[in-house]
């Protein structure tokens, strides 16, 4: 089969990668010029479903520890070092109802927390550990997709509307929000994010700060820089970063360890979440498309999933129940 993925997000190259492991003809076509600038692009890079199951459905957990399997299969920098959710004094009744709506952790204790995280040591008396846990960075596993999908010969094809370059017999569309002209349940969820330079602190896994008003974790990128991020705010503005939120992500990273208050800003970004209604990804069949959506702010857990099962449904007409509604029940493209 012949297949033309729309859009070189994760979900993307995750998608075409499947595809062309399995034999199939494939070709990525992508509007941008090079790759990355979408949401992936600004993504935290938290492969943690257990974690996510605080505020999503099951099936986030059951897809996202998949992906996790897939990471580790794919991308040689994908660290499995687990999670650490931690929470203030004041906050620490957050601590306890994340733990409730969560499974697979342990609860440390300070010392505990110090010999995980020396850096914390004596900041905190109470912490959640999600050891089975792991996280990415996002632009590096995108180059690595790339450059396997290079490899296995897979054209990428930067500044090329899917509309202008004659898809092939089969379409996979990607786009992500782009994709609200044939799918108008989609919306918008922003993102905002900052990558500090601090070299003298020295984390090894995520961090999540519990806050009743706004939750933010920490991800190291290695190098002595990390990731800074949590907002969902419900827009499809990409463009600009509220004051508001810039000063409660360093406001919350200050509070996580003080050295922070001397950290270099590198950047800072944000970019717009496709999500339905449920929050939840599907695989939608319109036409003679099938699009891959809505994997809210799940991408990197939930992309490898949602690729596998694009790729059954394309080249086996398979159908998956949980991603499928009754319009895009089984059936196989010619």
């Amino acid at each position: 089969m012949h297949v033309s993925v729309i859009g070189a997000g994760v979900a993307g190259l995750a998608s075409a990668l499947e595809l062309a492991e399995r034999g199939a003809s494939v070709e990525v076509l992508e509007r941008a010029p090079r790759l990355g600038g979408g949401c992936s692009w600004y993504a935290g890079g938290m492969l943690a479903p257990w974690c996510e199951r605080e505020s999503s459905e099951p099936l986030i957990t059951e897809l996202g520890q998949e992906g996790l399997d897939w990471w580790q299969a794919r991308f040689p920098g994908t660290h499995k070092q687990g999670t650490l959710v931690v929470a203030h004094a004041r906050d620490v009744a957050e601590l306890g109802q994340f733990g409730r709506r969560t499974a697979q952790f342990r609860e440390l204790g300070a010392a505990e927390i110090g010999a995980l995280e020396p850096e914390l040591a004596e900041r905190f008396a109470h912490a959640l550990y999600f050891p089975a846990e792991g996280h990415l960075d996002p632009r590096a596993a995108l180059q690595a997709l790339a450059e396997r999908l290079t490899a296995r010969g897979v054209p990428l094809r930067f500044g090329v509307s899917a509309e202008a370059a004659r898809p092939r017999a089969a379409v996979l569309d990607c786009r992500g929000l782009a994709a609200r002209d044939s799918l108008p349940g989609l919306r918008g969820v922003k993102g905002e994010m900052l990558l500090l330079q601090l070299p003298g602190l020295g984390l090894s896994r995520p961090v999540r700060v519990l806050h009743p008003r706004m939750p933010v974790y920490v991800v190291p990128r290695g190098a002595g820089s990390y990731m800074v991020g949590a907002s969902m705010i419900e827009s499809d503005e990409d463009t600009q970063v509220t004051a508001r939120s810039l000063l409660e992500l360093l406001s919350a990273a200050y509070a996580l360890h003080p050295a922070f208050g001397e950290a270099r800003v590198l950047e800072i970004g944000t970019g717009v979440r496709p999500a339905f209604a449920d929050n939840l990804p599907r695989l939608t069949w319109r036409g003679g498309t099938l699009y891959l959506n809505g994997l809210f702010r799940h991408g990197f857990l939930l992309a490898p999933a949602l690729a596998r099962r694009a790729a059954e449904v394309l080249l086996a007409g398979s159908h998956f129940a949980e991603v499928m509604d009754e319009d895009s029940r089984q059936r196989r493209l010619a």
